[in-house]
């Protein structure tokens, strides 16, 4: 694997010398010198706010190969957006790595949100739009950010990475997180089944589906085979209907390996079929942190009740605190009902059948529920 990493430096890396933007910066945490490698596309100009991404390397890699590997550079010079590939620590084995398995140390997580705070500093970043993927290794570490940093993260990707097992229940997201998962069915470095110490993907994606409350049921579709030279295939599976309007997606590799879909070199079966990097951020752009910020569901149950759910057309609200209005969109953002002047309880009736999404203003946030008219 690492022969090969270093094949993809030595293929590409002529392209990205001519990068003027490319910098390397470095930062102080945990009392050791970091590094990571920052991208700011030319049509930058520090007039408006743009978005952040973080693309992270690998075990055994490093950021520049994640840099060329996972490549969002083009993406960013169209987009406008800034793109940071940090480096990991290296590890017993002098490999680099991510904690993303509950170790003592280092406090990866706590750099990632250092970094946020030093470009916040010396960029004009829009920290509503902070993202997080990264390959493998990196893909388990956007999890755990997901999971740890989900106040300043407003979504991640993960290609070729998983959790720990055990991680589901140690995994406190405080918010709805919008989740996108890339990977291959015949993966031997992560294996889309699992193992002894990694949970099984499509568990994975069944744990972020019930933490944004998605609909269980996906829309799937196959991807049109534009290669049919790569010896895989790609199915895309969206869950819709999650709270705040997040959803979660699954592109499932059939035959794929530990590989970046439309990756500029083959590493094992790649496929061709889609580019990962295109998805991501075509995922990643429709999100933002202050529309998904909101109390769990545990707590907003404290808040008002909501009954009978599914139900017949007629829904009855019961509210646990004083609130001015509320809102009911259907599962495509329109406005089906409004009520203003609220009393402690309010009757809502709905007349085509369909999944539908109460929002109103607390004192706490944003609250968004789902119901069902059968």
């Amino acid at each position: 694997m690492k022969s090969l990493y270093l094949l993809l430096f030595a293929t590409v890396s002529f392209t990205f010398a001519q990068a003027q933007s490319n910098t390397v910066e470095t930062i102080q945490h945990g009392g050791i010198t970091r590094e990571y490698r920052l991208y700011v596309p030319a049509m930058y100009d520090g007039t408006e706010a743009v978005p952040l991404v973080f693309n992270l390397h690998g075990y055994t890699s490093n950021a520049q190969q994640q840099e060329l590997y996972g490549n969002f550079t083009a993406i960013a010079d169209t987009a406008n957006f800034i793109v940071v590939h940090p480096e990991g620590t290296v590890d017993g084995s002098g490999q680099q790595w991510w904690n993303a398995f509950d170790a003592p140390s280092p406090d990866d997580v706590g750099f990632v949100s250092a970094m946020i705070d030093e470009l916040d500093q010396n960029y004009n970043i829009d920290l509503n739009c902070v993202y997080s993927t990264g390959m493998s290794n990196g893909g388990f570490m956007s999890f755990e950010l997901a999971c740890s940093l989900g106040n300043r993260i407003a979504a991640v990707a993960s290609v070729t990475g998983a959790m720990p097992v055990g991680k589901f229940n140690s995994c406190n997201a405080p918010k709805p997180t919008p989740i996108m998962q890339i990977h291959g069915t015949n993966d031997p470095t992560v294996p889309y089944g699992g193992n002894s110490t990694m949970e099984p993907i499509e568990d994975i994606v069944d744990f972020w589906v019930d933490q944004t409350n998605c609909n269980s049921t996906p829309a799937v579709t196959n991807m049109p085979d534009i290669d049919m030279s790569d010896g895989s295939t790609a199915e895309h599976y969206l869950y819709t209907g999650g709270d705040q309007n997040t959803t979660v997606e699954h592109f499932k590799i059939i035959n794929g390996e530990h590989t970046w879909p439309g990756a500029p070199i083959d590493i094992g079966v790649t496929n061709h079929d889609i580019d990962a990097s295109v998805e991501i951020w075509r995922f990643f752009r429709q999100y933002k942190l202050n529309n998904l910020a909101s109390v769990k569901e545990e707590q907003s149950k404290e808040m008002f009740k909501l009954y009978p759910n599914p139900s017949e057309g007629i829904v009855y609200v019961e509210f646990g605190e004083s609130i001015n209005s509320f809102v009911v969109v259907d599962a495509l953002g329109r406005e089906v009902f409004t009520k203003q002047n609220i009393e402690s309880k309010e009757t809502i009736e709905i007349n085509r059948k369909g999944v539908y999404f109460i929002q109103f203003e607390s004192d706490s946030g944003l609250i968004t529920k789902k119901f069902i008219v059968k």
